[in-house]
């Protein structure tokens, strides 16, 4: 194919897209406004998040913080608060320091180039191209996982579309799109819908697509090949130990993780990953000697919980605790609360500790 060809149908493609989209789009919140700060924060959440988990949580976001002023105001326990169980925790925290800057920095005024965009915390290139696009109207390229596997199989690339080289081969395909095409934020919006929608990671809907007949997977029958991946390690699974300690007056002992780092910022129960040779009561001991600097006895089993992340899955143990000596010390966390069970709801907790939760409003401490 000469790049000519290459070209006429990167133009006939685009238009194809477009006009598809335009009759089928999904009615979503985010698509009513070119408002920098709105569609900034639609692009955060959905960030391997699917639409339907993020609606609810992009409506209550906006409630709670409606400006860019009121984010970067906001104390971080609050967004995370409001984030919680979205996960990727990451994306809450960026977006929390990158409102701030915004506000510090640039008179909270959204900045308006791709390059200035990027230079905030948490915004990769197809984000910031996203924003580009859809405020600005800018010519700029996406690359999220619905288009990468969409220009996968339109490529019928054969090779891992993590691979740096291949990468670059999609990025320059989404550009040549977005130059083809009469409205690129529409085109953008088009190319993530089909993937949303009927380029599926699993049993694609190739015969109702309306760019079936110009895609080399499914001319060639591989489109249930596409993309390539790299083959993963086999996931690890970890048990943890976690210790409920309580004060004289009912009070629970709660701990932030440090801000870096996997759930940085959000609130748990102390405790850690067993170790080989341990049991689980002789990690939750040596867990809480290690972040608290107190020695426990160690009670009933109140919760095991089972939870996956996406790099590896763990069981959680959670034992009621009784302290034995010493003074609890935040040595390994951000800070430490003792807190009543009811005001527990107002903490930021990860997705594993909400089953501990609801065993602590149910339970009484029974000692050890």
């Amino acid at each position: 194919m000469t790049e000519e060809q290459d070209v006429l149908r990167s133009d006939w493609l685009a238009e194809a897209l477009i006009s598809w989209y335009r009759g089928v789009a999904r009615d979503l919140p985010w698509r009513q406004t070119n408002e920098a700060y709105k569609i900034w924060l639609s692009e955060a959440m959905l960030q391997q998040t699917q639409v339907a988990t993020v609606i609810p949580y992009y409506h209550r976001f906006l409630q709670a913080f409606p400006t860019v002023f009121d984010l970067a105001n906001a104390p971080q326990d609050r967004v995370l608060k409001l984030w919680e169980g979205l996960g990727y925790y990451a994306r809450a925290r960026n977006l929390h320091k990158a409102a701030q800057r915004i506000v510090q920095d640039m008179g909270g005024e959204f900045p308006k180039t791709l390059a200035a965009i990027e230079g905030l915390p948490g915004i990769g290139r197809s984000t910031a191209g996203a924003i580009m696009s859809f405020v600005y109207g800018a010519r700029t390229p996406i690359l999220d996982g619905n288009v990468k596997r969409v220009l996968a199989r339109w490529m019928d690339e054969p090779e891992p579309i993590d691979v740096p080289k291949v990468t670059h081969r999609l990025w320059q395909a989404s550009q040549s799109l977005v130059d083809a095409a009469s409205d690129p934020a529409i085109l953008n919006q088009s190319l993530m819908e089909l993937g949303a929608t009927l380029c599926l990671p699993k049993q694609p809907r190739c015969l109702v697509c309306p760019v079936s007949t110009h895609c080399r997977a499914f001319q060639h029958g591989t489109h249930h090949e596409r993309p390539v991946v790299k083959k993963r390690s086999p996931i690890p699974h970890h048990h943890i130990g976690a210790g409920i300690l309580q004060d004289e007056a009912s009070r629970v002992l709660i701990q932030q993780r440090p801000q870096s780092g996997l759930l940085g910022g959000l609130w748990e129960f102390p405790g850690g990953k067993q170790q080989a040779g341990e049991s689980l009561q002789e990690t939750v001991q040596r867990e809480l000697f290690e972040e608290l600097g107190i020695t426990v006895s160690v009670g009933a089993k109140i919760a095991q919980v089972k939870h996956a992340y996406s790099h590896f899955r763990i069981t959680l143990h959670a034992f009621w605790c009784r302290l034995i000596s010493g003074e609890p010390k935040p040595l390994a966390a951000e800070d430490m609360r003792w807190v009543t069970i009811e005001q527990l709801s107002d903490f930021a907790f990860p997705k594993a500790n909400h089953a501990i939760l609801s065993h602590l409003t149910e339970s009484v401490y029974p000692g050890t």
